[in-house]
């Protein structure tokens, strides 16, 4: 009896470390169209830094924690070298709230084109769009 008590609080033990690992997992939200139009008023004039950075494309990403991620293609429009910071980005909430993504940084070559993950903290809502100064 006691055996068999020991090895269920060993799997109800297992099991509940598994379903943890499986709600901070990623995973891809469901994009919206990229010709959409959204037209949130921006009251606090929120913009991201000016800067030589275009995005390509972007992924985004998030777990039931409401971890908010984004996978980012960026190309640098100069033909000099720039240093992308995180306030280059901005992503748009569903709730109409901007924000950048956690402090970050990465270089690039005159007119390189590279992806980065970067993340967007944690929200309740899902981001809708990330842009640059660029993009906007």
């Amino acid at each position: 009896m006691f055996v068999f008590k020991f090895i269920a609080v060993v799997v109800l033990i297992f099991s509940s470390a598994v379903q943890a690992a499986e709600m901070d997992a990623l995973s891809v939200d469901r994009a919206a169209a990229d010709n959409i139009h959204l037209s949130f008023a921006n009251d606090q004039n929120i913009y991201p830094k000016e800067g030589d950075f275009e995005i390509n494309n972007y992924v985004l990403m998030s777990n039931e924690q409401g971890e908010r991620w984004a996978v980012i293609t960026l190309t640098n429009l100069s033909s000099g070298s720039r240093t992308l910071v995180h306030n280059h980005l901005m992503a748009l909430f569903a709730n109409g709230d901007r924000g950048t993504p956690v402090p970050y940084q990465q270089h690039f070559a005159g007119n390189e084109t590279q992806s980065i993950t970067v993340s967007f903290g944690v929200s309740k809502f899902p981001i809708l769009s990330v842009y640059t100064s660029k993009n906007e």
